[in-house]
């Protein structure tokens, strides 16, 4: 059982990361948001392909201790621009459970190989 709910934790942070490092490329807000905490678009690009390599990397089981690191530092990052940046507020949250279900990937990982 644990198993499953490893690989249904794996696949649906996969979706959210494919979402939103596609969202990176096209969505037109992350352009304004690049832009405005001071990064340059390059720095969008750059989250755009880490989000979409880490999702990917998260449905191959042994690049799994690739993934979540990149992943988490990903969020941090992300935690650390609205906390000191943009304000705290709703996305903030989204972040914050994305960080939690990553730690929580990580560890039921890690005892997985035990």
């Amino acid at each position: 059982m644990r198993k499953a709910g490893e690989w249904v934790l794996r696949v649906l942070l996969a979706l959210v990361f494919v979402v939103a490092g596609v969202d990176k490329f096209v969505g037109p807000m992350w352009v304004r948001v690049f832009n405005d905490i001071g990064f340059g678009q390059w720095f969008r690009y750059v989250t755009g392909v880490v989000e979409l390599l880490g999702a990917l990397l998260l449905l191959v089981r042994p690049a799994t201790m690739i993934a979540i690191p990149m992943l988490i530092c990903t969020m941090l990052g992300a935690l650390l621009v609205h906390v000191t940046l943009v304000g705290v507020g709703v996305p903030t949250i989204a972040v914050s459970i994305l960080l939690a279900l990553l730690v929580g990937l990580g560890l039921l990982y890690r005892r997985s190989l035990a």
